[in-house]
């Protein structure tokens, strides 16, 4: 008996996947967030592409409950805090609790283990989303004081608009020279970024915000993504990249369904070189939501082989329904369910080996 079962777990231990083979805890996570972005958005994009997503290559599928601790309907900044922090706090919160005190985030943690970082938006690098992981502010709109958060951190790529926030202050300070001087790589172009390929990278691709997909920003976010991982993924320890598709939100606060479509249709397309990249690497966890839904937004009607959507809208602000979850890559599983939006900090943490 002790031979057969000896024999049946050398059968099990040789028979596992080489990605169980190689890591029981992947070694890069990638937070991938559509701001904005509900099944409605989803499904308008899904339209659009004729039927598929890039998305639809995830293999375990969730929901958060969104609510912030004062809120019914949270916002970006206590939507984003309960991801980088795992914590619940009060809408307007930057990386502070309830008592404003500072909550370590996930990007801080990978930081003290030796990964690599990363942050990637299609809005400002101080906007409330990437500001959560990096920053500890009692107010998103405090966009200097969070550009001078990015000074106490070793990040090594960020790229998104908000140069003015660096550069242009009312301390006098002028935060790029501060960021050259730290070996930051500085860029003003989406053809500089798509340049560099090692090193730091502090990019700048508005003074303040970005336009829109359709409004002269175009397919910025797909190379902003590739030189990102191109550059994290040189750190053999591994390494927590965040990757935001800001405007899908702003479409959904102008009431605008060709807006939401545009930016969820280039979302998507980042997610695809994402995916791409996990598939190849093996190692790597990739998670996919928002922090909310935003517009009420329904469909009414639609056609797959058009890709015509008509979309109709219930509020010009967020709501409080619950929020996909798409997970790829080791560490999945541990998404399937509804849970609070804090448990992606917890389980991202958990996956990695943090925790």
């Amino acid at each position: 008996m002790k031979n057969i079962i000896i024999v049946c777990i050398l059968f099990f231990a040789l028979t596992e996947s080489p990605a169980q083979q190689k890591t029981k805890h992947p070694k890069n996570i990638i937070l991938m967030i559509g701001d904005g972005m509900g099944t409605a958005q989803i499904y308008a994009g899904l339209t659009a592409k004729k039927g598929t997503l890039n998305l639809e290559q995830c293999t375990a599928i969730g929901f958060h409950k969104s609510q912030s601790s004062d809120s019914y309907v949270t916002d970006s900044a206590a939507g984003a805090t309960a991801f980088a922090c795992g914590e619940k706090t009060y809408n307007g919160a930057i990386g502070v609790d309830v008592n404003k005190k500072a909550l370590p985030t996930i990007l801080e943690a990978a930081e003290k283990k030796g990964l690599s970082t990363g942050l990637v938006a299609t809005c400002s690098i101080t906007h409330a989303t990437p500001a959560c992981f990096i920053s500890h502010q009692p107010s998103r709109s405090l966009d200097e004081a969070i550009a001078h958060d990015f000074m106490a951190t070793d990040i090594d790529v960020f790229i998104g608009g908000g140069r003015k926030f660096f550069e242009k202050r009312a301390d006098g300070k002028n935060l790029v020279d501060s960021l050259k001087a730290k070996n930051y790589q500085i860029a003003s172009s989406i053809q500089e970024v798509k340049n560099i390929n090692k090193g730091k990278l502090a990019a700048f691709l508005a003074d303040e915000q970005q336009p829109k997909f359709s409004d002269g920003r175009g397919d910025q976010l797909v190379p902003s993504t590739e030189t990102a991982l191109a550059i994290l993924s040189q750190n053999k320890k591994g390494f927590f990249a965040m990757i935001e598709g800001s405007q899908i939100d702003w479409g959904g606060h102008a009431n605008d369904t060709q807006y939401i479509i545009n930016e969820m249709v280039d979302f998507d397309n980042a997610i695809g070189k994402v995916l791409d990249f996990a598939k190849k690497d093996g190692n790597t966890l990739v998670i996919i939501t928002a922090d909310h839904e935003t517009g009420g937004f329904s469909l009414i009607n639609g056609n797959m082989k058009t890709g015509e959507v008509t979309g109709k809208f219930t509020t010009g602000d967020h709501t409080g329904v619950m929020i996909p979850v798409f997970a790829y890559g080791p560490g999945a599983e541990k998404f399937i369910g509804i849970y609070e939006n804090t448990a992606i900090y917890h389980k991202m943490m958990e996956a990695i080996g943090f925790k």
